[in-house]
C-alpha cells in the first residue's frame, strides 16, 4: 500500500525520513543492544537523547538563556495554577484551557465570547487585569483556524503564556513578554504523548500546594525531566523531528514554505467566487490550519461529502472538518510538502470546475 497524504489536524504527519530513521532503530538503538522503548530513562544514554534534544531546541527557536526546557505530562490544558488569569479565547483551544483554568483559579476572558469566532479583536476591546498572574493565548487554533502572527499585547509585569502546539517552529518565535511557551509534540514536533515546556526560570517554584508533581515545573527541572517515566519514544521521535527540522534549513526556511503552502490553497478559495469559503478574517488566517466551506457561507454537506470522498480516491485523508464546525480543514504542518499542497490544490481546482462547467 502506497502512504497517503495526510492532511490531518494530529496526531499529524511525521516526515518519512524520520520514520525510515526510526524504523531502522527500533530494535537497537545505538550500541545499547535494546530498542529505545526498554532503555531505562535514566541512564546515559537516554540522558544524552535528552541533552540533545533540549539543546537542539534551544538553537533552533533561539531560546533565551533565562528559560528553561521541560519534557512533561498533561498536554496544554494541564499547565496552569494561580489566584487569577486573563484568557484570549479565539477557538475552541484556549476555551477549554480557560474552562480547565476556572476549575483552579479566577480566570477571566479578556473579551466576551462571539460567535462564530472569526477574528481576534482589536486589542482596545480588551479588559485586561493589571494585576493577572499571565495572559493566555493559543499561538494557533487548529479547530476554527486564526493564528496569532504577532504575540498579543500585555500590559506591564504580567508575562504571556503561549500554547504553540499547532506552530511548534512553523516560524520563527520571539520569546519577548513570555512566561511559559508550551505546546504538544503531535503536529510539528513528532509523536504524541510528549508536551514541551519553555519556562522561564524565575517563574518556577511557584506552583499551588495542590499541583501534581508529574506538572511540577521546579519537580521536573530538579530531576531533568525524569521525575517519573516520561514519554521515552516521544522525546527519541522529537529529537528525530528536530535534526530534520535542522537539515531543512530552520525555522525561517520553513515559514517561507509554510506561506507558500497555505497561499496556494488561500489563492484558490478567494478566486473561486464564493464556491469556496474561508470566514477568518485576513489578518489571522492560520499558515497551518485551512478550514473552509464548500459550496457558499454556509457550506453544501452534500458537495461536501463527495469533495472528501473524491480526496479518499486520491489518497488525501484527514480533510474533514472538526465536527464543532463542520466544512473542510486542510491541516498544512511542517512535515507536509509543497507537492502535496499542490496535490490538493488541484483537486480543489478541478472539483469547481467540474461543477460549473
Amino acid at each position: 500500500m502506497t502512504r497517503k497524504i495526510n492532511f490531518g489536524a494530529g496526531p499529524a504527519k511525521i516526515p518519512e525520513s524520520v520514520m525510515e530513521k526510526a524504523a531502522s532503530e527500533f530494535m537497537l538503538f545505538g550500541n545499547t543492544g535494546v530498542s529505545i522503548l526498554e532503555m531505562s530513562h535514566r541512564s546515559a544514554d537516554f540522558t544524552a537523547i535528552i541533552e540533545e534534544t533540549k539543546a537542539l531546541l534551544r538553537e533552533l527557536m533561539q531560546i533565551p538563556d533565562n528559560f528553561e526546557v521541560l519534557f512533561m505530562h498533561g498536554g496544554g490544558t494541564g499547565q496552569f495554577a494561580a489566584s487569577s488569569a486573563d484568557y484570549l479565547v479565539t477557538g475552541s483551544w484556549s476555551d477549554k484551557a480557560f474552562k480547565e483554568a476556572q476549575k483552579y483559579l479566577d480566570a477571566k476572558r479578556v473579551f466576551p465570547q462571539v460567535k462564530p469566532i472569526t477574528t481576534v479583536p482589536p486589542v482596545d476591546k480588551w479588559e485586561r487585569n493589571p494585576d493577572a498572574a499571565y495572559l493566555y493565548y493559543c499561538a494557533n487554533e487548529t479547530i476554527h483556524g486564526i493564528e496569532f502572527f504577532d504575540a498579543p499585547e500585555t500590559l506591564p509585569g504580567v508575562p504571556l503564556v503561549a500554547d504553540i502546539s499547532s506552530t511548534f517552529l512553523s516560524r520563527p518565535f520571539d520569546f519577548t513578554n513570555h512566561g511559559v511557551v508550551l505546546g504538544g509534540t503531535q503536529k510539528n514536533l513528532g509523536a504524541a504523548g510528549l508536551t514541551v515546556a519553555i519556562v522561564r526560570k524565575d517563574l518556577i517554584g511557584h506552583e499551588m500546594t495542590i499541583t501534581p508533581s508529574v506538572l511540577s515545573y521546579k519537580i521536573s527541572h530538579d530531576n531533568n525531566s525524569v521525575y517519573n517515566t516520561p514519554s521515552v519514544y516521544s522525546i527519541y521521535i522529537t529529537n528525530l523531528v528536530l535534526k530534520w527540522i535542522k537539515e531543512k534549513g530552520g525555522a525561517a526556511k520553513l515559514w517561507e514554505i509554510n506561506t507558500q503552502k497555505a497561499n496556494q490553497i488561500y489563492e484558490i478559495i478567494d478566486g473561486s467566487n464564493d464556491f469556496y469559503h474561508c470566514p477568518i478574517d485576513k489578518k489571522h488566517r492560520s499558515l497551518m490550519n485551512l478550514p473552509f466551506r464548500i459550496g457558499g457561507p454556509n457550506g453544501d454537506e452534500a458537495l461536501e461529502k463527495e469533495f472528501l470522498a473524491q480526496a479518499t480516491a486520491n489518497g488525501m485523508i484527514g480533510l474533514k472538518g472538526h465536527r464543532s464546525v463542520g466544512g473542510i480543514r486542510a491541516s498544512l504542518y511542517n512535515a507536509i510538502t509543497i507537492e502535496e499542497t499542490a496535490e490538493l490544490a488541484k483537486l480543489m481546482t478541478e472539483f469547481q470546475q467540474a461543477r460549473q462547467k
